[in-house]
């Protein structure tokens, strides 16, 4: 079966393929998230997906048999795109406007065959409602750093999910990688999912 390569420093995304019996190499992309702003939410997340593919890709040192994943997620809250805020600041404004509201988490993926050439594109979306919460918790979830560098300044496995009060879609896509969507982008390459389950 071909390496699994994921293109991400995400923990989140690490920690959902390996519960999900994939034991990826991580090769870290590096590329510049603000190449492509002015695309729609939806947009941007799959086209930064594929350009973090392709720097990782395109890399010598990548596997031949490399089956490299790219992701990247955006939340959009009406109709703006809403990556990492980056500082507490902007972490503590994003939820002073989303509490008590819903959002869109994009995620897109893109998955390339280092043997073929041949990917498979997919952005997943899935409805997310927030709790709302006081200025006091916004600013005790802020003061942890969780918030700080993922997208749309929350998290749905670790902190941030008791101010998450329900989804409507595939929980994965939240986190930052759609288990089912992943699946069948595999198939469409020509490989099966539970070929690459670990050890099994």
């Amino acid at each position: 079966m071909p390496t699994f390569v994921l293109a991400s420093q995400s923990p989140a995304r690490l920690a959902t393929l390996r519960s999900a019996g994939v034991e990826p190499v991580v090769v870290v992309s590096g590329v510049d998230e603000s190449v492509a702003d002015g695309l729609a939410p939806a947009d941007l997340a799959q086209r930064l997906a594929e350009l973090k593919c392709a720097a990782v890709a395109d890399r010598s040192d990548v596997p031949a048999d490399g089956l490299v994943l790219g992701c990247d997620s955006v939340l959009e809250v009406d109709g703006q795109a809403l990556g990492k805020p980056g500082d507490a600041a902007t972490a503590t404004a994003r939820w002073h406007a989303m509490r008590g509201r819903s959002g869109v988490l994009h995620s897109g993926h893109c998955l390339r065959d280092v043997a073929t050439g041949r990917e498979a594109r997919a952005t997943g979306s899935t409805t997310v409602h927030f709790a709302d919460v006081t200025d006091a918790e916004v600013a005790a979830y802020v003061a942890t750093g969780e918030p700080l560098q993922v997208a749309g300044a929350f998290t749905l496995d670790g902190l941030g999910g008791a101010f998450v009060t329900g989804i409507e879609g595939d929980p994965h896509t939240v986190v930052g990688v759609s288990l089912p969507l992943l699946r069948t982008m595999v198939a469409e390459l020509g490989h099966s999912w539970t070929g690459l389950w670990a050890g099994r």
